[in-house]
């Protein structure tokens, strides 16, 4: 109800003091009007409390109302909010998501261009290996074996097959740089066998000599491997130079014979 129906207390007071002197007035023969409109007061005043109750009951109704209402508005702005947030997230994701793709497209065809190039560094070292002496290439056996060469079954890693390169490369660097004197087992130049000292300068010459010195060798690297040519006649100098550099001579200047593949 929007509107209260007010009656003012005098009016009320005088309407009953009418009603009284009325019937103060009136003769016994009218009790009957008396008696009715005391019944019509008496509806009139139970009338009034029952609209108050009403009246109190809806504005305690309303407040209910609106303090749910409320509350519901609440949570809806809550929602929203959060709505909002995870629309925010859920944008961001997108665009992190965007840029790793676009990052793993950019990995991927890096990555092409490194597999392209392992595999000419791994050609080129193959190869490298075959003009090498035997003790570097002894050496370096364990990486060079993990290089792929198409008939195994293993893939090793982008990284791995690097690293193999690297390895190799760093070995041969090593030995290229210094004088390597090694015991080996030759074929003479008569086919019989026998127990030699070898001196390699780096990894392009080498030298051999019997420990009698009557047979002696010159070493090469080439594209079909190492190979040895007997070279009796330089077998006191090879002994010689061999001598100075285990310091049981002294240092003079020894001409050694040298072949060029």
């Amino acid at each position: 109800m929007n509107h209260k129906t007010r009656i003012p207390f005098r009016a009320t007071a005088a309407a009953a003091s009418c009603f009284v002197l009325t019937a103060a007035v009136l003769p016994i023969q009218d009790s009957d009007v008396i008696a009715a409109a005391r019944s019509t007061l008496e509806k009139w005043v139970d009338t009034r409390r029952v609209l108050s109750a009403e009246q109190r009951d809806w504005q305690l109704g309303r407040e209910i109302l609106t303090s749910r209402v409320d509350v519901l508005q609440r949570e809806i702005d809550s929602l929203q909010s959060r709505v909002a947030g995870a629309t925010s997230s859920i944008a961001d994701a997108d665009k992190a998501r965007e840029a790793l793709l676009a990052e793993k497209a950019r990995l991927a065809a890096g990555s092409e261009v490194l597999v392209a190039g392992v595999a000419g560094l791994e050609k080129r070292t193959r190869e490298l290996l075959k003009r090498v002496p035997d003790p570097i290439r002894e050496r370096v056996a364990p990486l060079s074996q993990r290089i792929p060469d198409g008939t195994s079954d293993s893939k090793p890693g982008l990284a791995e097959r690097y690293q193999n390169v690297v390895g190799i490369l760093n070995e041969i660097d090593k030995f290229q740089g210094v004088i390597t004197l090694t015991s080996e087992v030759r074929t003479l130049g008569d086919g019989t066998t026998a127990e030699v000292t070898a001196i390699y300068l780096g990894v392009s010459q080498g030298y051999y000599v019997t420990a009698n010195g009557r047979h002696a060798g010159v070493g090469t690297g080439g594209p079909d491997g190492w190979t040895w040519t007997a070279a009796n006649d330089a077998a006191p100098r090879i002994a010689r130079a061999i001598a100075i550099h285990k310091n049981e001579g002294v240092a003079e200047f020894v001409p050694l014979p040298m072949r060029i593949q």
